[in-house]
C-alpha cells in the first residue's frame, strides 16, 4: 500500500491564525485560535495607525492566547496588500496568500450562498489557510525590486504606446488611408517624420516627386527608393481621405506624436537602469548565458521570482509562475492538458516571448520544438511547453550556479560557471 505523502501543517495547535480582505482604503481583519475562539471581523484603516492595531491585537491575543506563532493570509489581490506586507515583513509572523480562484469557490460552500461580504472573506481566507492552500509570498527588496518596479513599469508604457499607435492608424486612415499601405509601421521614424510634416495628401502632393524621394532616401537612411516615393506622391494625388476637419485631426496627430516621444525616452530610462542594475544581480550572469534571452527577460525573471532559492523544486516555481498542468477528465471523457494560468501574469508573458526566441532557427530549443510540432502537438502548446522547459532550466541555472553551454550540433548541456 502507496502512503500517502502530506505536507506539514502551516497552522497548529500552537498558532494564531489572522486572515485580512484587502480594499482600497479599509481592511476587514479576522483572528482565529487554536481552542476555537475567534475575534469576530473588524475595519482598521489602511495606514499606520491602522496597522499598528492589527499588530497590537494580534501581539495580545497571542500573549494571552500563550500561542507561539503567527500565520498571516491575505488574498493575492494586487497593490493594495503591499504596504500592509512590507509592514508585517520584519516581524515575527509567516506570511501566506491565497488565490482569489480558491476564495471564490469556497464562498458556496461556506454558507451555501456565493455572496460576497468583507465580513465574510476573512473566514474563507482562514479556511483555505487551514487546509494549506496557500502560495508563496515573494517579497522584493533591494535591486530585485528595482527590478520589479523597472520592468513593470516598461511594460506598462509599452502597452500606452501602442495605444497611441493605434490611434495613429485610426486618425491617418479618415486622412490619408493609402500612407499605412506603403508604409505600414508607424512605429517607424519615417513613417513618423511623415505625419509630423505632411500628415495630409494636399501637404504631401505640394512636394515634387524628386523632393519626396530625398526626403524619404535621408530619414530612412536608403530604406525607401525612388519607388516609394512615386507611390506616396501618387496616392497623394488620388487619395480617398477625408477633406474637412483636417486642422483640428492634424493637431491631434502631432500631440500623439509629441506623446510616442515621452513614452520611448521613459522606456529608454528604464532600460538604462536596468541595465545599470542587473550587473549587481550575482546569478543574472547565468541566466544571461542562454542564447537569445537578453537583458530586459532575466530582469522581469529576476524581479518576478526574486531568488530561485525560495522554491524546492522546478514543479513549485511552474505553480508560482501559472505555468503548472491540469486537465478535467471525467469518465470515459479525457480533457486537454492545459496551464492553470494561476500565477505570476508577467512572469508567464516574458517566459513565452522568450521562448518565441529560443525556438527561432538556431536557437537552443529549435529541434525541441519541432519535436514536439513531430508529435503533433499544436503550435502554441509547443510554445508553452518550451517557456515550461526554460523556466526549468533557469531554475537548474541559479540553484547550481552554472551556465549554459550549446555544442556545435545544437545539443544543449549546462555546464559549470568558470
Amino acid at each position: 500500500m502507496k502512503k500517502i505523502r502530506t505536507k506539514p501543517k502551516i497552522v497548529n495547535s500552537n498558532t494564531l491564525l489572522v486572515t485580512v480582505d484587502i480594499s482600497k482604503e479599509k481592511h476587514t481583519g479576522y483572528f482565529r485560535c487554536p481552542d476555537g475562539t475567534e475575534v469576530l471581523p473588524f475595519e482598521f484603516s489602511n495606514d499606520r495607525s491602522g496597522f499598528n492595531k492589527l499588530y497590537q491585537m494580534m501581539e495580545a491575543i497571542k500573549h494571552q492566547k500563550q500561542l507561539v506563532d503567527v500565520v498571516f493570509g491575505f488574498e493575492s489581490t494586487g497593490p493594495y496588500a503591499e504596504p500592509l506586507v512590507h509592514y508585517l515583513k520584519g516581524k515575527d509572523v509567516k506570511l501566506v496568500q491565497v488565490n482569489t480562484a480558491h476564495t471564490k469557490k469556497l464562498k458556496e460552500v461556506y454558507d451555501n450562498s456565493p455572496g460576497k461580504t468583507d465580513r465574510k472573506d476573512p473566514k474563507v481566507i482562514a479556511d483555505l489557510v487551514e487546509l494549506g492552500r496557500v502560495l508563496k509570498v515573494v517579497i522584493p527588496e533591494g535591486i530585485c525590486a528595482e527590478l520589479r518596479r523597472l520592468t513593470h513599469a516598461r511594460e506598462r508604457y509599452i502597452k500606452t504606446r501602442n495605444m497611441l499607435i493605434n490611434q495613429l492608424y485610426d486618425l491617418e486612415y479618415v486622412i490619408f488611408p493609402e500612407l499605412g499601405q506603403i508604409i505600414p509601421d508607424f512605429q517607424s521614424k519615417t513613417a513618423q517624420y511623415l505625419l509630423r510634416h505632411y500628415p495630409t495628401p494636399q501637404q504631401m502632393k505640394k512636394l515634387s516627386p524628386t523632393r519626396l524621394e530625398t526626403v524619404l532616401r535621408k530619414v530612412s537612411r536608403g530604406r525607401y527608393s525612388k519607388e516609394h516615393a512615386e507611390r506616396l506622391y501618387q496616392a497623394a494625388c488620388h487619395s480617398v481621405g477625408i477633406g474637412e476637419g483636417l486642422s483640428s485631426m492634424v493637431e491631434e496627430i502631432k500631440n500623439i506624436l509629441t506623446a510616442i516621444d515621452l513614452q520611448n525616452r521613459f522606456i529608454g530610462k528604464c532600460e538604462e537602469n536596468i541595465s545599470r542594475n542587473l550587473v549587481q544581480v550575482p546569478w543574472s550572469r547565468e541566466l544571461l548565458s542562454i542564447k537569445g534571452i537578453g537583458e530586459i527577460t532575466v530582469a522581469a525573471v529576476i524581479g518576478e521570482v526574486v531568488d530561485f532559492n525560495h522554491f524546492t523544486s522546478p514543479n513549485e516555481i511552474e505553480k508560482f509562475a501559472g505555468l503548472n498542468l491540469f486537465e478535467v477528465s471525467s469518465g470515459k471523457h479525457k480533457g486537454q492538458r492545459r496551464i492553470s494560468k494561476r500565477g505570476r501574469w508577467f512572469l508567464r508573458k516574458v517566459l513565452y516571448f522568450a521562448a518565441l526566441n529560443t525556438i527561432r532557427k538556431g536557437g537552443v530549443f529549435y529541434e525541441k520544438y519541432h519535436r514536439y510540432l513531430d508529435r503533433g502537438m499544436p503550435g502554441n502548446k509547443a510554445l508553452i511547453a518550451i517557456a515550461r522547459k526554460l523556466l526549468r532550466v533557469m531554475f537548474a541555472m541559479a540553484r547550481d550556479q552554472k551556465v549554459f553551454k550549446e555544442e556545435y550540433h545544437h545539443t544543449s548541456i549546462i555546464s559549470e560557471a568558470a
